[in-house]
């Protein structure tokens, strides 16, 4: 369980260091014409011609609320890049966020959502600490409203972003390094941890369904019988294969939006896991190609494809966040209790 839980997280963060050059983009004919060759990994390029930063501003209440820092500046411009600083297979804010998710909870032995919001506001409010230029609108919210006075455990929003699963295959993959497989408990503790900042029934449902797909392939489940039993909400394995007939942008981009919203997102995620449930490469790539918020979909089909294929050795070693990696929790995982009222 412990080896696909791992493999799961390493590949939702390939599959978002993969589509971040392409991030954003909903005409998929300019993506075309300005990476005609993408391939892991790529660095991103100005101008971005679908960004929307030129007509957007940033204007934080105060220094606790700033977590943008020197990259404000360019918002209000055109054709700026969300991620224009960063390097081929470098990872976006959220997915460094999940990153240092699953290196504290290595570090302290299991989760403490108290230690994790005090160490997200830390890096977050550090200059320099992440280099994106776009952060999301639940980021800005949240540290809005702590600068505002509201205490931190109360500062998440009604956001239904498919970003809130971002951190979920990080969280699974530290908890099973330091704790026995307890995956009732590990299904709350991912919707404890999703709800500090994104408080909406969409948000939640989709981060408990992916935490039990993940469980669910790490037992040594087919993938098949795991949408069918956990998935139901959104659509059935026959309906996923049915679309499989079409282009992947005609799924993702007509029938399905290629945008963040849950929905939709989840489901066009899941519908390109199963296309691709044997194939990593292409999965990764037919993602990233489809445009939209196909990095925060990473979070879904690389994990799922991560969980259940080898990874390319030389896309690992590419990945600027690999050293920042722990493999080894701990050697004897401790017993959990059981929740309360459970």
């Amino acid at each position: 369980m412990k080896e696909t839980l791992h493999q799961a997280f390493l590949g939702s963060l390939v599959a978002d260091a993969a589509a971040m050059p392409v991030h954003w983009y909903y005409d998929v004919q300019s993506l075309d014409r300005d990476y005609p060759d993408l391939a892991v990994y790529t660095a991103p390029k100005n101008p971005h011609s679908g960004s929307i930063l030129w007509r957007s501003s940033y204007k934080p209440r105060n220094q606790q609320a700033d977590i943008l820092h020197d990259q404000a500046r360019y918002w209000g411009k055109r054709g700026v890049h969300y991620h224009q600083f960063l390097e081929a297979g470098e990872n976006t804010v959220n997915y460094r966020l999940a990153v240092e998710l699953h290196e504290s909870i290595l570090r302290n032995g299991g989760y403490d959502p108290t230690e994790w919001l005090q160490t997200y506001i830390k890096l977050m409010q550090t200059p320099g600490w992440h280099r994106d230029t776009y952060v999301e609108e639940y980021h800005r919210a949240f540290f809005d409203r702590l600068a505002s006075g509201i205490a931190p455990e109360n500062c998440g929003i009604d956001d239904l972003h498919i970003g809130a699963l971002a951190t979920v295959p990080a969280l699974l993959a530290g908890l099973s390094k330091v704790e026995s497989p307890d995956p009732e408990r590990w299904v709350h503790i991912v919707s404890q941890h999703v709800n500090l900042t994104h408080q909406n029934a969409h948000a939640l449902k989709a981060s408990e369904a992916l935490a039990q797909i993940l469980i669910d392939l790490a037992h040594g489940l087919e993938l098949d019988s795991v949408l069918e039993n956990r998935t139901s909400a959104w659509k059935s394995p026959k309906q996923f294969k049915a679309w499989s007939d079409f282009e992947d942008r005609t799924i993702v981009g007509r029938h399905l939006t290629p945008a963040c919203y849950l929905p939709d997102s989840f489901t066009a995620s899941l519908f390109l896991a199963l296309k691709y449930s044997d194939d990593f490469k292409a999965g990764i790539l037919s993602n990233a190609l489809c445009g939209g918020d196909n990095c925060h979909r990473g979070a879904v089909v690389g994990s799922i494809l991560g969980g259940l294929n080898d990874i390319p050795s030389d896309w690992i070693t590419s990945l600027k966040s690999t050293y920042r990696i722990s493999k080894k929790g701990n050697p004897n995982p401790v017993p959990t209790q059981p929740l309360s009222g459970s």
